[in-house]
C-alpha cells in the first residue's frame, strides 16, 4: 500500500505497524532492565527499551494485526483503504498483497462517511477460516461499528461480510473501534474494544457465527475519559495479558502512544498491573514508550509462535510515518511480560 501518515484524531479528541532473529546479548540484558518500574508503571529510563526487530519490504502499516498461517507464512492486517494485507514467509520480509475488500465495503459507509478508509483490523484463524474484525467510524466521533469478515484463505478478494456486531452512538458512553477477538481457555469467545470514553469494553460471542452472543457490556479498563484505546487480551499460562495504548497516536514523530499492561486470571478481569492498581482506575505498567528514533508504539498485539511469542505493533519514524515494529515478548519470574 502507499504509505499512509495519520494526522486526524480518534477517541474523543485522539485516535488510537506490527523482528528478525538478532535479539541476544545486549538487547536482551537491555531489556530485562526495563522490570524496573516505577509507580506509574512506567520504564525507569526510555534507553532499557530496545528497537523493533529487523523487518524488511512493505513495512509501512498502522494499526497491526499479525497472525500465522497453518500451512506456514504470516498475514498482517492494517488500517487503511478496505483494509490493507501484507504477508511474509519467514516474519522478516515483508510484501503488500492488496486488500480485504477491492471493491470497497458499502456495507461501513454510514459510519465511515462514505470513505473506504477502516480501522484496526482484528486477524486471527480459527475453525478452518480466517477471522477479520474491524472498525469503521470517523476521528473524533463515537459513531462507530464493529464488522466481521470471514475468509478461507486470507488472500485479497476472498472476504465474505458476515455483518454488524457492534455499533456505537453519540448517546453511548463508550466507542466500538478497535476490536480484538480471544477465546479464552474454556473455548468461549469475547470480543474486547474501545477508544477513550468510559474505556475499554467486552462482549461475549456466539462461536458459531463470530456474532454478539448477548446483550451485556463488560468494562476492562478506563482513564476516566482520557486516551486509552487498542487493547488486546493474550492469554499465557495462567493469566490473561490485557495489552493497550495509552496517550495519543497519529501525529508523526509527535505521537506519543505508549504500550501498557495489567493482567487478570480471569479473561473478564478484573485486570490490575504491576503495582496492583485496577486497570479501570487508570492501571497499566508500561513496557514500551518512544526512545530514540522510535516514535509513539502502539496499535499492538500478540501472538504465540513456535520460537516465542510475539509482540507486534506500529511506531513513527522521525519523518513521520508509521512502520511495522516486532519483538520478542519475555517473563520475568513473576510472568510479568517485557519487550526484548
Amino acid at each position: 500500500m502507499s504509505l499512509r501518515v495519520f494526522t486526524g484524531k480518534r477517541g474523543t479528541t485522539a485516535p488510537s505497524v506490527r523482528r528478525g532473529r538478532r535479539w541476544a546479548g545486549a538487547l536482551v540484558a537491555a531489556a530485562l532492565t526495563a522490570l524496573s518500574l516505577n509507580t506509574a508503571g512506567q520504564s525507569s529510563s526510555a534507553a532499557t527499551y530496545p528497537n523493533p526487530g529487523v523487518v524488511t519490504g512493505d513495512t509501512g502499516v498502522h494499526d497491526p494485526s499479525m497472525t500465522k498461517r497453518p500451512n506456514g507464512g504470516y498475514l498482517v492486517a492494517s488500517t487503511g483503504n478496505d483494509v490493507q494485507l501484507k504477508y511474509s514467509a519467514d516474519r522478516i520480509a515483508f510484501r503488500n498483497t492488496g486488500s480485504a475488500f477491492p471493491g470497497g465495503a458499502s456495507w461501513t459507509y454510514a459510519y465511515t462517511g462514505n470513505s473506504r478508509n477502516l480501522w484496526a483490523p482484528d486477524l486471527s484463524y480459527h475453525n478452518g477460516q480466517y477471522y477479520l474484525y474491524y472498525a469503521a467510524s470517523t476521528f473524533g466521533s463515537n459513531h462507530s461499528a464493529i464488522f466481521l469478515a470471514t475468509s478461507p484463505t486470507g488472500d485479497p478478494g476472498t472476504w465474505t461480510n458476515r455483518g454488524l456486531v457492534i455499533a456505537s452512538q453519540t448517546s453511548d458512553n463508550f466507542n466500538a473501534i478497535d476490536p480484538n477477538l480471544v477465546v479464552d481457555a474454556q473455548g468461549r469467545w469475547w470480543l474486547d474494544f474501545g477508544s477513550f470514553w468510559s474505556g475499554i469494553k467486552m462482549i461475549a460471542l456466539n462461536p458459531s457465527t463470530g456474532l454478539r452472543a448477548d446483550t451485556s457490556i463488560l468494562s476492562l479498563a478506563g482513564r476516566g475519559g482520557g486516551p486509552i484505546e487498542a487493547p488486546y487480551v493474550f492469554r499465557h499460562g495462567g493469566y490473561y495479558y490485557l495489552y493497550v495504548s495509552f496517550d495519543y497516536c497519529c501525529r508523526g514523530a509527535q505521537s506519543t502512544y505508549r504500550i501498557m499492561v495489567g493482567r487478570s486470571t480471569s479473561v473478564t478481569g478484573p485486570y490490575t498491573d504491576r503495582n496492583g492498581t485496577p486497570m479501570t482506575s487508570g492501571g497499566g505498567t508500561q513496557i514500551l514508550a518512544g526512545h530514540g528514533s522510535i516514535h509513539g508504539p502502539g496499535g499492538e498485539g500478540a501472538f504465540a509462535d513456535t520460537d516465542h511469542d510475539i509482540l507486534d505493533y506500529h511506531y513513527y519514524a522521525d519523518n513521520g510515518a508509521s512502520f511495522l515494529g516486532i519483538n520478542y515478548l519475555s517473563y520475568d519470574s513473576a510472568d510479568w511480560p517485557y519487550v526484548s
